[in-house]
């Protein structure tokens, strides 16, 4: 175990980040890991980096917080405080951000005032945000196992954390003999099935299941399809979602008509969203509904301007590995790569011809949406149905029965 655990480490900083020596480095992480960020600081240290600033959370802290006092007190305390990854922006740091979920943690917690917080952290990480956007920054989210959220995960298990570990080693081909040629394969077969897609350059994508999705919505002219790599200003090649098995692109922000329903649990903010549907028209969230957590749902969909909108659409097919391991990881990094899904909020410059030199003003006015949240919810099943229509409105099918159909593989 601890030997795939330190390859799991290097390959987050050797084929994702890939860190390069005298880079500063920041590393956001749940506190119940800090002897896996010492493994990472370890290996970086060998490697050559110098700088590394250590960001650990501890979601408790944060609950206990957010249950006791009121949001301008709240604002004063280092929490939501992420002045300090402008700082390492600015010195052109990689940031690794290891991902940890507490399922039900903040079910007792006022959904407005952690929205609150939410976006009052976003503002104060603005040039972070923006230099990632326009893909000056080297970035990776990667997670790593705690206590509570492998319990939710494998409730009966006598070693959850070891099994939620041994799954992340599997889907993460960190058990192969050489992960980084392993995903070199992997983003190269979804480079080429991203190619594919921007060869039809669909106007429209309509989706259909027996859940009752029957949903549609466009795509601006000269969208790109893109896939888990994301290639740099400076010409490297990051890994920014680590797994990937998506391929995506940002649609049209007026377009989204109909009604989707999820596939899978959300859990946002460590409050869990589930059975929940969502209806559009003329690309703005105007009803919602969920069987758990529908105040969270409304929260999400209205947390900030433009958030009611969409911003991406990504493709899964139902047969990828974290599908197939019929687990529920209750982990948006790994639950969306199980399943086809959508994204409320920010829309990718990268997703659009010349989009990362764009301003805010120009990404508009090209169909793209402007937004402080982005928020991905899973929507694939087993029987989903996905027309793309071209501009002189011929069809063709892209997903049939939950798959991409033979001209996509």
């Amino acid at each position: 175990m601890n030997s795939l655990i330190e390859k799991y480490a290097r390959v987050l900083l050797t084929s994702c980040l890939k860190i390069e020596k005298d880079q500063p480095l920041f590393i956001s992480a749940n506190v119940e890991r800090l002897d896996f960020v010492r493994i990472v600081a370890s290996i970086a240290y060998e490697l050559g980096v110098k700088d590394i600033y250590f960001e650990m959370i501890d979601p408790y802290l944060r609950h206990d917080a957010l249950k006791n006092l009121e949001v301008e007190d709240l604002k004063k305390l280092s929490f939501w405080n992420r002045e300090i990854w402008n700082e390492y922006a600015k010195k052109n740091a990689a940031f690794l951000m290891l991902v940890s979920e507490t399922p039900g943690l903040m079910k007792d917690i006022d959904p407005q005032k952690q929205n609150t917080m939410t976006m009052y952290s976003y503002e104060t990480r603005k040039l972070f945000d923006d230099l990632r956007d326009k893909t000056e920054l080297a970035w990776c989210i990667a997670a790593v196992p705690t206590y509570e959220w492998a319990k939710a995960v494998f409730k009966d298990s006598i070693n959850p954390v070891d099994e939620l570990w041994d799954k992340i080693f599997d889907i993460c081909g960190i058990k192969e003999e050489n992960p980084e040629e392993y995903w070199n394969n992997k983003i190269n077969s979804l480079a080429i099935r991203a190619n594919k897609l921007n060869s039809y350059n669909f106007k429209k994508l309509i989706y259909k299941n027996s859940k009752g999705t029957d949903f549609s919505i466009e795509l601006p002219n000269n969208h790109i399809w893109g896939s888990g790599e994301t290639k740099l200003v400076n010409g490297k090649s990051v890994l920014v979602n680590f797994p990937t098995e998506e391929v995506f692109t940002s649609p049209k922000y007026d377009s989204a008509n109909g009604i989707v329903y999820s596939s899978k649990p959300l859990s946002y903010h460590d409050v869990v969203i589930n059975d929940f549907s969502i209806t559009f028209k003329d690309g703005i969230a105007i009803d919602c509904s969920a069987k758990e957590g529908e105040e969270a749902l409304k929260q999400m969909i209205n947390s900030c301007e433009n958030s009611n909108r969409l911003g991406e659409v990504a493709l899964v097919q139902y047969s990828s590995p974290i599908s197939l391991s019929n687990i529920v990881f209750q982990e948006t990094l790994y639950d969306e790569n199980a399943s086809c899904h959508l994204a409320l909020g920010a829309s990718f410059p990268e997703c659009i011809e010349g989009g990362p030199k764009m301003t805010k003003e120009e990404l508009i006015s090209n169909g793209l949406n402007q937004c402080d949240n982005h928020v991905d919810f899973m929507i694939g099943t087993s029987d989903l149905s996905i027309i793309g229509e071209m501009e002189d409105g011929t069809k063709v099918t892209i997903f049939q029965d939950g798959d991409f159909t033979s001209d996509f593989n």
